[in-house]
Formats: structure tokens, sequence, C-alpha cells
């Protein structure tokens, strides 16, 4: 498990457990924290679209291009930040311990 920070669009932090090996995405939306995943998981939607920490950026795998193409296209309906990502491609184990993320507003 890895306690992950997350920050609501209500501005409240809350901890999560997330367990390793699940995609951050899932422990979000089953912690109901407004992350839909609607797609569950296949970058088609963008409802799980959150804001990483700058600090965690550089710890995390770089985006792949369908992730970008997905982020790009949520663009014009969010504002996009540098820590703009998709929950459902970030990959939750220990390594993420105190992991700090906010709630985009939804797509």
């Amino acid at each position: 498990m890895a306690v992950v920070r997350v920050t609501g669009r209500d501005g409240v932090e809350r901890r999560l457990d997330a367990t390793n090996g699940c995609a951050l995405m899932e422990a979000l939306r089953d912690a109901n924290t407004g992350i839909d995943g609607t797609c569950g998981g296949m970058m088609s939607c963008g409802t799980c679209h959150v804001y990483v920490d700058a600090d965690w950026l550089a710890k995390l795998p770089p985006k792949s291009e369908d992730e970008q193409m997905m982020l790009d296209a949520i663009g014009e309906l969010v504002e996009l930040e540098p820590g703009s990502r998709l929950s459902c491609q970030i990959q939750v184990s220990e390594a993420l311990e105190g992991l700090s993320i906010r709630i985009a507003p939804p797509v």
C-alpha cells in the first residue's frame, strides 16, 4: 500500500490508502473523490484527470503519446497544468508513498 495525499475539488486534503499494483484511478474512484474513470482506464474519456504535485513529476513514468493526446483533447474543456496526468496511467507502488495530487475539474 501507498498513502497518497489527495486534495479534492473543495480544497480539502485527505490521505488515501492505495493498493500496490492497481491504477491510481481505481483507488480514487473507489474512495469517492470525484474521479469517474468512465472508460475503465482505456484513456478514452479523461474523467480521471489529476494534477500531480511538481515534486513528484520526475518520479513518475513519462506520459505515453496516447495519454498526451487525451490530455490535449480535454484541454479544450478544462485547464491543463504541467502536472496534468490521467490517473489511470499511474500504477500504485510503494515508491509512490506520499504522492501528492489534486483532483482536476470534471470533464
